[in-house]
């Protein structure tokens, strides 16, 4: 399934960045300009390694915990689905717990379960996931069974009959039928973006869902779920030198696809703003939505604009918090963040937005909202921001990094190491993600927010009520 915010937060990264090890309360309580102390490095054990088919490997050892968290990233996310295949994608996500080779329909599923473990799988933008936490004595188990049904997936008709069933459905309940359904992380990037790849329904067409043949998933499998659009990680209570043999032994016979051939995702400088409105039937109050392209990935201003979420989004003591929440009174939260709700800053590799959005009294206008927003950015983008801010922010951002690596499942962990690895090609730049916060200025917050945050460079949705739920809502 389509992981996201409202209805399934996901647990790669995105949901313990809201549950930080230190309250930010507690956290924050003492003299902010007072200096704080060296922060720890980070370091995380990494083995690197490419079977002959492509395949990249990452281990990372950690006895803590008897358990191991086992990762299988593919390089194919809804980004770059077929065109007329809206929502493919996540179609055959669902295809690939429906049996393999030597392992029955529901049986994947069945053995997590049967061993304690847990299990979940999601489309992202750039990649597709399947992840499971397993006591460590079954480790060899598990990478049999991920081998399994990437070598020999059990393509039927019966199945993808049933699956397409299964994804409509989702759509339904998870879009069409619930109020805010979609709101606003499909809508936003269809209306920030102009390249179809990026500006398309994710989620997808019902049509489109329906007219997927079986020939289409043959050869959808054949050229996307192959060791060399893949990444393995193997994080926990493991033995590396063990684990290389198992991954060559069950993974390492398995033949690569022909080279993938990547369309053009690029996005070309916004240089007018754009709005749209749109009228929700089913919800009972009014909403603002609102969308930046951020920097290129990896740049300096990239990392700026990490921080600058955390300053103006992030968090009770964020601006946008105090200012619009606490000091107007429109509505009871601000959400947000980049790559939100679906992922997190490092787990995509692409164009991205920084995205928002308050649901608010019918009693106040988006466009005296959006005016409160522009005087929170235009200060950003006039004054050099206070060492103390800056130190807060970078705390923010340190605490976030420890909770993922120290959770003790290691999904956070392993969803790291695999993006890392899949877009980089270097899981060891885990090690490296304090320098790059580390390195962020005032100057250099300020000339990213003049350049990125400006009104050219933003999408707006006005969200209307429905007249039956807003009639229900007054009553």
């Amino acid at each position: 399934m389509i992981q996201h915010g409202r209805l399934k937060r996901a647990a790669l990264f995105a949901a313990p960045l809201l549950a930080l090890a230190i309250p930010a309360q507690a956290a924050f309580a003492a003299d902010p300009a007072a200096k704080s102390a060296p922060a720890a490095a980070v370091h995380v054990p990494v083995e690197y390694h490419k079977l002959a088919n492509g395949l990249k490997v990452v281990i990372s050892p950690d006895h803590s915990v008897p358990t191991t968290t086992i990762g299988v990233y593919y390089g194919i996310g809804f980004r770059v689905e077929p065109k007329d295949r809206t929502g493919f994608a996540h179609l055959f996500e669902h295809m690939m717990f429906q049996g393999s080779q030597n392992l029955g329909k529901a049986e994947f599923i069945g053995l997590v379960n049967k061993n304690g473990g847990v299990l979940n799988g999601s489309t992202r933008f750039d990649f597709t996931n399947y992840y499971e936490v397993v006591p460590s004595n079954t480790t060899e188990t598990f990478l049999w069974a991920e081998a399994d049904r990437m070598k020999g997936l059990d393509i039927t008709q019966a199945n993808l009959t049933n699956q397409q069933e299964v994804v409509k459905n989702e759509v339904k309940v998870n879009v069409l039928n619930q109020p805010y359904g979609g709101f606003p992380w499909l809508d936003l990037p269809q209306l920030a973006n102009s390249n179809w790849y990026n500006a398309h329904n994710f989620y997808g067409d019902l049509k489109e869902i329906d007219a997927a043949t079986l020939e289409d998933v043959q050869a959808f499998f054949k050229q996307y779920y192959a060791p060399n659009n893949a990444v393995l990680v193997v994080a926990g209570d493991v033995d590396p030198k063990q684990v290389m043999g198992w991954a060559k032994q069950y993974f390492g016979v398995i033949p690569a696809a022909p080279k993938i051939v990547r369309p053009d995702i690029s996005e070309p400088r916004q240089t007018a703003e754009k709005r749209i409105e749109k009228v929700d039937p089913l919800a009972p109050q009014p909403a603002l939505a609102w969308a930046y392209h951020v920097p290129p990935k990896g740049t300096p201003e990239w990392a700026a604009m990490n921080l600058i979420d955390l300053m103006l989004m992030q968090g009770n003591d964020s601006r946008f918090t105090k200012v619009l929440v606490n000091e107007k009174g429109y509505g009871g939260s601000v959400s947000g963040g980049i790559n939100w709700p679906l992922g997190n800053d490092y787990d995509y590799n692409g164009p991205m937005l920084w995205s928002g959005m308050i649901i608010h009294s019918a009693d106040v206008s988006d466009d005296t909202i959006l005016a409160s927003i522009d005087g929170i950015v235009k200060d950003l983008q006039t004054n050099l921001i206070t060492p103390a801010e800056l130190e807060r922010a970078k705390t923010k951002a340190r605490s976030k990094l420890y909770d993922v690596i120290g959770d003790g499942n290691r999904v956070g962990l392993v969803n790291l190491l695999a993006s890392f690895a899949l877009f980089d090609d270097d899981p060891g730049r885990i090690n490296n993600l304090e320098q790059e916060i580390g390195k962020v200025t005032p100057e250099l917050i300020r000339k990213t927010a003049q350049e990125y945050l400006r009104p050219t460079n933003r999408s707006v949705i006005d969200l209307k009520p429905g007249k039956k739920a807003a009639a229900d809502a007054g009553q």
